[in-house]
C-alpha cells in the first residue's frame, strides 16, 4: 500500500446523506476474487442508466448526465466530499477498493460507518470527518469554483482550501500511522517479526515442553 502524507487534488460534491456500500460498489460487480478491477464500477447504478456486469466495458454504457461523476469539470477528481453516515451498510471492503482504485484519495464527510472508515484506512483512504457547517461550506464553494482544489496533509491533520483556510481534523494514532507508513494490520504486524522471532525462542527456552 502507498503511503499517505500530503494530497493536493480536485474536489467534487456528493450531496447525499446515507450513502451505502451497495450503492458505492454494487454487489452484482463482488463476483472477482482479485483485489482489483473494481473502479470502474464505482456509483455503477446511479452512474449509468443501463444495468452493467464485471467485465463490461464503460464504453458500452449510456451515462446519467447529471450525475456529477458524470460532468466533464469533476473529470480525474480525488477528493470526494459527501454528507452523513457516508459508508453505511454491509461491511464490504469492496467499496473502498472502489474508490481508491476510481482514483479517490481521500474521503470526506461529516460522519462514517465504523467499519467503512477503518477499511478506508487500511486501504490508503483517508476519511475525513469534518462538521455539517463547514462540509456546507465546501460544496458550495466546489460548486461555484471549477477547478477547486483541496490541499490534505496528513501528519498535521489539516485540510487547506484554495482560499488558504484551514480545516483541522482528528484521527486515531493508530490509524494515522497505518495510512503514514502504508501498512494495514498485517503489514504493520510484520514489521515486527523480528521481535516476534525473539520472543517465539526465549518463550520456547522457558517452556521447552510446548
Amino acid at each position: 500500500m502507498e503511503p499517505f502524507t500530503r494530497h493536493e487534488g480536485l474536489a467534487v460534491p456528493l450531496d447525499r446523506d446515507n450513502v451505502d456500500t451497495d450503492a458505492i460498489m454494487p454487489k452484482q460487480f463482488m463476483k472477482s476474487i482479485a483485489r482489483t478491477g473494481f473502479g470502474p464500477y464505482l456509483f455503477d447504478e446511479w452512474r449509468h442508466t443501463d444495468p452493467g456486469y464485471f467485465g463490461k466495458s464503460a464504453d458500452a454504457r449510456t451515462p446519467v448526465a447529471g450525475f456529477v461523476l458524470n460532468q466533464p469539470r469533476y473529470a480525474g477528481a480525488s477528493v470526494l466530499v459527501a454528507r452523513r453516515n457516508f459508508g453505511c451498510g454491509s461491511s464490504r471492503e469492496h467499496a473502498a477498493w472502489a474508490l481508491y482504485q476510481y482514483g479517490f484519495r481521500v474521503i470526506v464527510a461529516e460522519s462514517f460507518a465504523d467499519i467503512f472508515f477503518n477499511n478506508c484506512c487500511k486501504n490508503g483512504l483517508l476519511p475525513v470527518a469534518l462538521d455539517a457547517a463547514l462540509l456546507v461550506q465546501l460544496s458550495q464553494e466546489i460548486e461555484a469554483t471549477p477547478g477547486y482544489r483541496l490541499q490534505t496533509d496528513l501528519a498535521a491533520q489539516t485540510l487547506t482550501t484554495p482560499s488558504g483556510q484551514t480545516l483541522a481534523f482528528e484521527l486515531a494514532p493508530s490509524l494515522k500511522t497505518l495510512l503514514l507508513e502504508g501498512l494495514d494490520e498485517v503489514g504493520a504486524t510484520l514489521a515486527q517479526a523480528e521481535r516476534i522471532r525473539a520472543f517465539e525462542q526465549r518463550h520456547l527456552q522457558r517452556a521447552a515442553w510446548l
